[in-house]
């Protein structure tokens, strides 16, 4: 079958799939041959000024230049890159998309970068997080927690029933209300506020009290598993499909926020991209832990490392 490159450009990271679509009962499936990811912080204060940063655009198009080099070594024949919460609030998004033009095309002749709406956005991370799930375990929730959004999507075997994207994140969470090293109270209360009023739509529009199980997507997520499961160093092997209780994760969510960005910068598991932002993300998993308890009784939290990446990849050969 086809071999594919996805991209996943997101607020906080940029990512790169290269895959081969392999026949399997029920549609088709991937075979990885590349994944890699470098964070280069795209959505760098477009929360406050609207517009991509020149030098953000700068480090994302060094890492698309590698990654496009990449795929034409490996011989990709169709390649798809969406951008996703920062690239749908930048004003200058113009500029971004010309370079990613002019990037992809050397890939596959007139592909282009495609900003994608939180509700997509939404769909394809379910279907790139529940491929290696027994079918039995649903319905799913699936939460993808992003640098800018997260998005809260309910399904089963069948397909997606309702999605919603909300616009809190771990960098726009840590820019709006985390400044301090560590953040203080006054800090923490006014993220915690934050957090749960951009989230509270989430779980009014989608309906998670018939929810099984409960998957967790995306950096911070992945981080938090390796720390619960006490990893030295990150494994993705050992996390995707990992499980964490509540309890155990709603301490080290608060672990992490009590830390200075030295003490985390210290952790084996920790990317150092990750370093000043996931304090954000451990107090907008907390919220999301909460609400899950509360609406549909689960006790655990399951880590996929498949995701929107995944999804994009799967699209390409539908």
């Amino acid at each position: 079958m086809t071999r594919v490159g996805a991209v996943d450009c997101g607020t906080n990271s940029i990512r790169l799939l290269i895959a081969d679509g392999v026949e399997a009962p029920g549609g088709p499936k991937l075979r990885d041959l590349h994944r890699e990811m470098v964070v280069v912080r795209l959505g760098q204060g477009v929360d406050a000024t609207g517009c991509f940063a020149d030098e953000a655009i700068e480090r994302t198009r060094v890492a698309l230049a590698r990654y496009a080099s990449t795929m034409r070594e490996l011989g990709v024949e169709r390649v798809d890159m969406v951008a996703t919460s920062a690239t749908r609030d930048a004003g200058n998004r113009d500029e971004f998309f010309a370079m990613t033009a002019e990037l992809l095309s050397t890939v596959e002749p007139g592909a282009v970068a495609r900003v994608i709406s939180g509700d997509e956005e939404a769909r394809l991370s379910f279907r790139g997080a529940v491929g290696d799930l027994d079918p039995a375990l649903g319905p799913f929730a699936v939460t993808d927690l992003g640098g800018g959004s997260t998005e809260l999507v309910v399904g089963d075997a069948s397909g997606v029933r309702a999605a919603y994207s909300a616009d809190v994140g771990c960098v726009r969470t840590t820019e709006r209300c985390l400044r301090g090293d560590p953040p203080s109270d006054e800090e923490i209360a006014a993220a915690q506020e934050f957090i749960a009023q951009r989230l509270a739509p989430a779980f009014e529009a989608v309906d998670v009290s018939g929810v099984r199980t409960w998957v967790g997507v995306a950096g911070t997520m992945t981080t938090l598993a390796a720390l619960v499961a006490g990893l030295d160093e990150y494994d993705p092997t050992r996390i995707h499909l990992s499980q964490a209780s509540l309890t155990d994760l709603h301490r080290v969510c608060w672990d992490l926020v009590a830390m200075t960005r030295e003490q985390r910068a210290a952790l084996g598991v920790m990317h150092p991209g990750r370093v000043d932002v996931i304090g954000a993300g451990a107090l907008v998993t907390d919220e999301l832990s909460r609400q899950m308890s509360s609406r549909s009784g689960v006790t655990e939290l399951v880590v996929s490392e498949h995701d929107i990446l995944d999804g994009i990849a799967l699209n390409l050969l539908d």
